[in-house]
């Protein structure tokens, strides 16, 4: 690994989605092999002794949606991509936080069993942590360099405790989701912006080549725990994915209308009634889009869902997504 070039760096390994070359190998032997190939460390190839520019943006109009919003002058589009840039992050460790604690818990089936599967889950969790670790750095950079009144709202503790409340299945099938559209956000919006802070842009350069893996891990344990339900289960489990759903739309509301709050406030009278009613609508669907819908409708997460659930069932699921559209 090239610690000196983002350009360099931006490859993953192109079997990370593929099945394990041999039916006698397990399953988690993929995910093993690829972490260990892009194992990396926050101080040494992520920050560097670098600083955050914040003359630059932080997150792309294809995440902040700020193209929907013509009115905003330059300086105020950069200045809303850094606070939903913050955000961004911070949610990021909030969720890492409930995903290690319940993939340490499921490691527990493999105590026994396919070592392995052990050590990718292992793994994961050390990842996760890690990445927990990263973000926390990175808000304490962001921290001074934008002015005070920010808020993030949703309480990490408090957040694991409700997630973890819900069924296996339910909490499988939420990371899943997280992951996948933690790729397709980096490879579609992140890489190929050459406006982004390149710091910013590395954090999450990083981040994905571990959660590449990940998101194979959190599909092979969602299809086992499915595998396990009773017939009659499988309903109650699709009620805990849909009220985790409604219970990231709540947070999300609470923290868009808080950014935006925080946006004006910096803003300091400079949009009438009308256009901040356009911007504190805009944050909240802009959220929306990144942290459910964009994994909602990945190919591969809407695969899933098809293999598992019935008809019946995905109508129900629809229907929850269908109130969140724009």
């Amino acid at each position: 690994m090239n610690p000196t070039s983002t350009a360099a760096t931006q490859t993953a390994p192109s079997d990370l989605l593929a099945p394990a070359a041999s039916p006698h190998r397990s399953d988690y032997a993929g995910p093993v092999e690829a972490s260990k190939r892009v194992r990396w460390e926050i101080d040494k190839d992520v920050f560097r002794e670098r600083a955050l520019d914040f003359s630059t943006t932080f997150l792309p109009e294809g995440l902040t949606r700020v193209g929907e919003l013509a009115f905003l002058a330059a300086p105020d589009r950069r200045l809303l991509s850094q606070i939903e840039g913050r955000t961004y992050a911070n949610i990021f460790g909030l969720v890492e936080r409930f995903i290690s604690a319940k993939m340490l818990e499921l490691s527990r089936d493999h105590w026994l069993g396919d070592q392995t599967a052990l050590e990718a889950i292992v793994r994961f969790s050390d990842e996760e942590l890690k990445h927990q670790a990263m973000f926390r750095r990175l808000e304490e950079m962001i921290a001074p360099g934008l002015p005070g009144g920010y808020h993030l709202i949703p309480r990490p503790n408090d957040v694991a405790a409700f997630v973890l409340g819900k069924s296996t299945w339910a909490v499988l099938a939420l990371t899943c989701h997280i992951e996948l559209f933690t790729q397709v956000h980096y490879r579609e919006s992140i890489a190929p912006d050459p406006e982004l802070s390149p710091l910013f842009k590395d954090v999450f350069l990083f981040h994905w080549k571990e959660e590449s893996q990940h998101a194979i891990i959190d599909e092979l344990e969602w299809l086992r725990a499915d595998a396990a339900l009773a017939p009659g289960d499988r309903d109650a489990a699709v009620d805990d994915f849909i009220a985790l759903v409604g219970g990231v739309d709540g947070i999300l509301q609470a923290q868009a209308a808080a950014d935006a709050d925080y946006f004006l406030e910096v803003a300091a009278g400079r949009f009438d009634a009308g256009q901040t009613e356009r911007i504190r609508s805009a944050v909240l669907r802009a959220y929306r889009w990144q942290y459910i819908l964009s994994g909602a409708e990945h190919p591969r997460f809407l695969r899933l869902l098809g293999q598992l659930l019935t008809p019946a069932q995905l109508v129900r699921v629809a229907a929850a997504l269908e109130g969140l559209r724009d």
